[in-house]
C-alpha cells in the first residue's frame, strides 16, 4: 500500500475515532506500525490531522460558536454583558483550555516520546474505559451546561489534559469528568466538543509550523489528504454520536476500549507489537 493510501486510511481512522471516547491518538499509534510502511506516524501527524476533525466541529457548531464569540467580545465593552450565559461560556472555555496548554508545554518531550509506549496506551484504554463505565452507570446526569461553575470548568480542563497520553481520549476524559460531576450525557459531550476547539487547533497549527522545519514521518501531501478525509468523516460522526449517546449511553464504547486494550496487551506480550 502506498504512503498516500496509508495516509488516507489513517485519516479515516482519525475521523472515525476523534469524537468517540475511544482515543484517536491511540488508534493511530496502534495501527501505524501494522501498515506496510511500518512505524509510528508520530504526534505531529496526529495533531495536524486533528485540524480536519476540529474544522468539522466548527462547521457543525458554527451558530453556537458565533453566538458565544459575539457575547464574549461584547463583555469587554459592556459590563452588563459579563453575566450573559454565552459570554460566561466563552470565559469557561478559556479557563478549561489552560491545563492542557500548560501541561502540554511542560511535558512536550514525554508526550512525543516515552508516553507513546504502547504498554501505557493499552493501560489507559482499559483503565479509563472502566472509569467511563462507572461514570455512565452511577453519574446522576441531571445538570445542564447552564449550571457550569468556574471550578467545574477547570476540572473539565484537567480531564481534557489527560488526553495528552494516547489511550485516554480527549472526549472520553472530559465526558467522564462531566458524568462524574452530574452532567447529562448530551451536555458532557457538547462541552467536550466546544472545549477541544482552542487546544486542538493551536496544537495542530503549531505542529504544522514545526513540520516545515524538522519534517514529519508522513509527507505533506499525504498528511493533507488525511486531514481532508478526517474532516468529512468527522462531521458525519458528530451527527451520529450526539444522537447515539442520548439513547444508548456510553457502554458500547466502554466494552470496545476494554477489548482493544486487552488485544494490544496480548500482541505486545506475544512480541507481535513493539512498545515503541
Amino acid at each position: 500500500m502506498s504512503t498516500w493510501a496509508e495516509a488516507a486510511f489513517l485519516g479515516l481512522v482519525q475521523g472515525l475515532t476523534e469524537f468517540l471516547p475511544v482515543s484517536s491518538s491511540a488508534h493511530l499509534r496502534i495501527i501505524g506500525p501494522m501498515l506496510p510502511s511500518g512505524g509510528d506516524p508520530g504526534a505531529a501527524f496526529t495533531a495536524i490531522t486533528q485540524i480536519g476533525t476540529e474544522a468539522a466541529v466548527l462547521l457543525y457548531f458554527r451558530r453556537d460558536i458565533a453566538r458565544i464569540a459575539r457575547a464574549w467580545l461584547a463583555s469587554f465593552v459592556g459590563g452588563n454583558r459579563r453575566n450573559d450565559p454565552d459570554a460566561r461560556m466563552g470565559w469557561l472555555i478559556i479557563v478549561g483550555t489552560l491545563p492542557i496548554t500548560v501541561l502540554g508545554l511542560l511535558f512536550k518531550d514525554a508526550i512525543e516520546g516515552s508516553l507513546r509506549n504502547l504498554y501505557i496506551t493499552a493501560g489507559m484504554l482499559i483503565s479509563f474505559g472502566l472509569l467511563l463505565g462507572m461514570a455512565d452507570r452511577y453519574g446522576r446526569r441531571r445538570r445542564s451546561l447552564s449550571s457550569l461553575s468556574w471550578s467545574q470548568g477547570l476540572l473539565f480542563g484537567l480531564a481534557q489534559a489527560m488526553a495528552l497520553i494516547p489511550g485516554v481520549s480527549r472526549s472520553g476524559g472530559t465526558i467522564t469528568a462531566g458524568l462524574l460531576m452530574g452532567y447529562t450525557r448530551e451536555a458532557a459531550a457538547r462541552y467536550s466538543f466546544l472545549l477541544a476547539i482552542p487546544a486542538v487547533l493551536a496544537s495542530g497549527f503549531y505542529q504544522l509550523y514545526r513540520s516545515w522545519d524538522i519534517g514529519s514521518p508522513v509527507a505533506p501531501g499525504p498528511t493533507a489528504l488525511a486531514t481532508l478525509i478526517a474532516f468529512g468523516v468527522g462531521y458525519a460522526v458528530i451527527v451520529v454520536f450526539l444522537k447515539l449517546v442520548s439513547t444508548r449511553g456510553y457502554m458500547p464504547f466502554v466494552y470496545y476500549r476494554l477489548a482493544l486494550g486487552t488485544l494490544v496487551l496480548a500482541l505486545l506480550l506475544d512480541g507481535l507489537l513493539s512498545p515503541y
